[in-house]
């Protein structure tokens, strides 16, 4: 396909998606008592997080926020639109406190460590009190290249044998993702088991990421609601186009004010017209259209990196100032906040990264196999302005690995690590697989959990998982698949010691308030 034909069927997909472009000056829709207003801004512990619904206010009535199963559970039971479509833990606690337990939350088909736990048992349910965790069983594939025997087992329900099927089932924690911004998706679940299509292709994407979510719904309906009759054809559209027609985002910080204001193009609304196909600024050079790889790839900010106060009085900007009177920010804080966030933004661009031992990109054939290299942040997270990968690319760097004392040989992952709040997880000892990084030496090795490995049964897989979507990150901390960071300052603290990039105390910093204003 040549660049012009290409181009021709890009813009066809992004006419696919018109109900999400908008005018940036849209107003925002009334409330009623069973609406959520569009751009409502909810309170973070850094500003407010707002969506922008393409389809006007969110109906709360709607298929989902029903529930559909036996066990009182909706969509919205664990997706919720003050936290950016997931769950935080501050609010899960709550919900157990003043419901006992009782909240569907804690159903304990997954809402609690082992499915033996009582309601009311804090114990048995302190993965998804304290980091948000849903437990997640699969079943190890029958095929699979490698072996799998548990050698921490805290709660007893690691690795059992599964009474239906006869098969060796593992239990993985993982934090819900947000069921918002689904269009710039690559792949469906961190392990990627919900793509029965591939989102690879400019001319297919639409009706596959369609197809994808609508088996994503599905399954979430049979087994996290526990539903006994099968959703409706009717029921299971309602709740994609839903989705599809949700962007989420932070739309103002506490210090910086409007993320829309003073030249800046963040917040939900600006998200809403982000242009984005598979493959758009693929680091490993596969965009469609023939377009290198731009490693420049977030761009909301530059504006305000030369910020000063005048900014805030500029013409037409009443909106900002407005809602900005409600911050202690004086003018001159503000600008120094604005431009942290676009000092933020470049590091996110530019910063050099030494990346080794990566599974999927120091094993990558594409790259050579290199032992290691020099990236930036957006190697990793390519996809303009809303940060994950264009393109499939499932990686392990070093997430799923366990801190359990002699787990965990390579000095690089071990300290980065240490800077987290790892939970307390089952750690399974895999063994029977050559070793990514030095071809025909066999390796056997620890992990909390196998990733994609677990549902392709391939050494290739192990450990990996995808990089979510970035946008909205304040409202629903903790971070990384297993909620291991804490804040995003741990985040940032792990990829400082992982990947060796020797940050300074204001790099940080500033790293911090960028990502805070995603």
């Amino acid at each position: 396909m040549n660049s012009s034909s290409t181009a021709a069927v890009i813009i066809a997909i992004l006419a696919a998606f018109a109900g999400a472009l908008v005018p940036l000056g849209a107003d925002a829709d009334t409330a009623s008592p069973t609406a959520i207003r569009n751009l409502q801004p909810f309170a973070d512990p850094t500003g407010a997080i707002a969506t922008f619904n393409s389809n006007g206010r969110i109906d709360t009535r709607s298929t989902f926020f029903q529930s559909l199963g036996t066990n009182g559970r909706s969509c919205a039971t664990c997706h919720v639109a003050d936290q950016a479509f997931s769950i935080a833990p501050p609010q899960i606690r709550e919900r157990f406190r003043t419901s006992h337990g009782r909240d569907p939350l804690f159903a304990s088909v997954d809402g609690a460590n082992c499915s033996n736990a009582t309601p009311a048992d804090r114990a048995g349910h302190s993965l998804l009190l304290e980091y948000g965790l849903i437990r997640i069983a699969n079943l190890v594939p029958v095929n699979a290249q490698f072996t799998l025997t548990v050698v921490h087992d805290p709660y007893g329900c690691a690795l059992v044998v599964d009474p239906t099927s006869g098969q060796l089932k593992a239990s993985v924690y993982r934090r819900p993702l947000p069921t918002t911004n689904l269009r710039f998706l690559s792949a469906i679940m961190f392990d990627g088991r919900e793509t029965v299509q591939p989102l690879t292709s400019v001319p297919t994407f639409a009706a596959n990421l369609q197809a994808d979510l609508t088996h994503q719904a599905q399954s979430a309906i049979t087994i996290h609601f526990q539903a006994d009759r099968t959703p409706t054809t009717e029921q299971l559209t309602d709740i994609v186009d839903f989705e599809l027609g949700l962007s989420t985002a932070q739309i103002r910080d506490r210090s910086a004010g409007m993320l829309d204001s003073g030249g800046a193009a963040g917040g939900p609304r600006n998200l809403a017209n982000q242009t984005y196909y598979p493959g758009i600024n693929d680091v490993l050079g596969a965009d469609p259209t023939g377009a290198p790889f731009n490693s420049s790839s977030m761009s909301m900010f530059a504006a305000w990196s030369s910020a000063d106060y005048s900014s805030d009085i500029a013409a037409g900007d009443g909106r900002a100032v407005a809602f900005d009177d409600r911050s202690s920010a004086g003018p001159f804080e503000r600008a120094a906040a604005r431009r942290d966030i676009a000092a933020g933004e470049t590091l996110f661009n530019t910063f050099p990264i030494t990346i080794s031992g990566v599974r999927g990109l120091n094993d990558n054939a594409a790259l050579g196999k290199p032992a290691s290299f020099t990236g930036n942040c957006t190697t990793c997270h390519d996809a303009p302005n809303v940060g994950d990968h264009s393109l499939p690319l499932p990686l392990d760097i070093g997430l799923g690995h366990s801190v359990q004392p002699g787990f965990e040989n390579d000095p690089n992952i071990a300290a980065g690590l240490a800077e987290l709040d790892e939970p307390n997880l089952p750690v399974f000892l895999v063994s029977g697989c050559p070793s990514p990084f030095s071809a025909g030496q066999p390796v056997s090795f620890y992990t909390t959990d196998p990733g994609k490995g677990l549902i392709t049964g391939l050494c290739s897989d192990l450990n990996r998982v995808k990089g979510p979507i970035l946008r909205g990150l304040a409202a629903r901390a903790p971070y990384f698949h297993n909620g291991a960071a804490a804040s995003l300052l741990q985040a940032v603290n792990f990829y400082n010691q992982r990947f060796s990039m020797n940050l300074t105390d204001e790099q940080k910093r500033q790293l911090v308030a960028f990502l805070n204003s995603l």
